[in-house]
């Protein structure tokens, strides 16, 4: 094999293979002599790639972890079945997949054949994943175009169908011209921190609601985001819009059969005998909290505050003419 860059290719794609090579088989595999072998080897370490040398009848080499991480090699099938598998989880919105798998998935399908985009599309028409009732899923193509504008430092785009009417009653065309921060995952939904142009502020979107995001290439203006982090910004906006309590309730079942199932820390809950326990709950909104006190299969009383136990009766009375 002559052509050096090829060959260099063909070796690094033969190493990514979790085994040992002998170099006599590198050597016939690429058509070239053991000393142009040890060469190409030289030059893959040169780029980075940490390929390790054993001596002996055994002996061979092996692509071995290093301090960073160089760029991989992808053989069609892993290509499809990686891409198809962060569309897969990006739209179901699960916990744990946040802005870098989507950066990733958005690099992705950058660089994909279009042989191997219209596999990707194929087998995600074609795939049914079981739904979750708590996510709210969104489309992989709008998280993955926000993605790209996110790195690219590049403003965006979009139309947002808000909850009453595409644009709101600012702008009923829905359409929106911002800055694209951050991509942020919250109760299993994807949210968008950006900063609107046309109404010079920081912006909450839901990505569930954003259609048509197209980047325009102009460069986005630096700016100072108004929190801590995006996480802590989105967190402050979804609580700022819902009326939050504290809750103090008594909950007829050893501490031991209700820990970890409600309440975010030790302090959270306190015993007060054998079948009994106290929970005086952090910050939450009343439809958590009356959900995640039914949820625990016990009896209960509400000390505090009034509105939960007004929940309570409500919920307890809808559930009474739902089975009668």
């Amino acid at each position: 094999m002559a052509d050096t860059p090829a060959r260099l290719l063909t070796l690094l794609s033969l190493l990514q293979t979790p085994r040992e090579w002998p170099g006599s088989e590198l050597a016939r595999r690429l058509e070239v002599s053991l000393r142009t072998v040890r060469r190409d080897v030289d030059r893959l370490r040169d780029l980075g790639y940490p390929v390790e040398a054993s001596m002996g009848a055994q002996g061979g080499y092996r692509l071995v972890a290093g301090t960073a991480m160089p760029p991989l090699l992808l053989e069609d099938d892993e290509a499809v079945a990686i891409a198809v598998g962060l569309r897969t989880a990006a739209g179901q919105a699960v916990t744990g997949i946040d802005e870098a798998a989507v950066r990733a998935l958005a690099k992705l399908e950058q660089v994909l054949p279009s042989r191997l985009r219209r596999r990707v599309g194929t087998l995600g028409a074609a795939t049914v994943p079981a739904p979750d009732a708590y996510a709210t899923p969104v489309d992989p193509a709008q998280l993955t175009a926000l993605a790209a504008a996110i790195a690219n430092r590049e403003r965006a785009r979009l139309r947002y169908h808000r909850a009453d009417g595409p644009g709101g009653t600012d702008d009923p065309a829905g359409r929106r011209h911002v800055e694209p921060h951050r991509l942020v995952t919250a109760g299993r939904r994807w949210y968008l921190v950006a900063y609107d142009l046309d109404r010079e502020d920081w912006r909450t979107f839901r990505v569930d609601r954003i259609t048509a995001t197209q980047p325009t290439g102009a460069r986005a203006t630096p700016r100072t985001l108004p929190a801590p982090d995006a996480a802590a910004y989105v967190t402050d906006r979804l609580y700022s819009l819902v009326p939050v309590y504290s809750a103090v309730a008594t909950l007829h079942a050893p501490i031991e059969q209700v820990r970890g199932r409600i309440g975010d820390g030790p302090g959270d809950l306190e015993p007060i005998d054998a079948t009994r326990c106290r929970l005086r709950s952090h910050t939450d909104t009343l439809e958590w909290l009356a959900i995640a006190l039914v949820r625990l299969g016990c009896e209960f009383e509400v000390h505090e505050p009034p509105e939960l136990r007004a929940h309570v009766v409500a919920l307890s009375e809808r559930l009474a003419r739902s089975a009668r």
